[in-house]
């Protein structure tokens, strides 16, 4: 039987504490999580598309995405060596719209915080169209 490294560990801390802050709307407790060099790339199209460069725009990122009202379900925390992954189902619902996406936040650690997340989604046609 193995047991989990404390680099390891540390990483599904993080990513739990990541997680929370995210689902209370905990900015500071984000901002905290970051490197000021952080970034944060998602795919598609649409108002949170591309590259937020920064520990403060990776914070507006995270606002405007949680402004939507999304519900973020987390699957599974996952560590690799040294960085860690967020598996997520996000749903989220308005008038014109549905949400239902499955997705992975991969964040790339270094000193035991947050360097650069990178979003892989199930469905970007479904992310485009609700985050208009």
């Amino acid at each position: 039987m193995s047991t989990m490294s404390a680099e390891n560990t540390a990483a599904l801390a993080l990513g739990r504490t990541f997680h929370q802050a995210l689902t209370t709307g905990d900015w500071a407790g984000i901002r905290a999580l970051l490197h000021d060099d952080a970034t944060w790339t998602l795919p598609g199209d649409n108002t949170i598309s591309g590259t937020a460069e920064g520990a403060d725009a990776v914070v507006e990122r995270a606002k405007l995405i949680a402004s939507y009202g999304l519900r973020f379900e987390l699957l599974h925390l996952l560590v690799s060596r040294e960085n860690l992954a967020l598996s997520l189902h996000n749903t989220a619902h308005r008038e014109d719209a549905d949400l239902d996406e499955h997705l992975s936040t991969v964040c790339r650690l270094r000193d035991g915080r947050i360097a650069d997340i990178e979003t892989y989604l199930s469905d970007v046609p479904g992310m485009n169209a609700f985050f208009v």
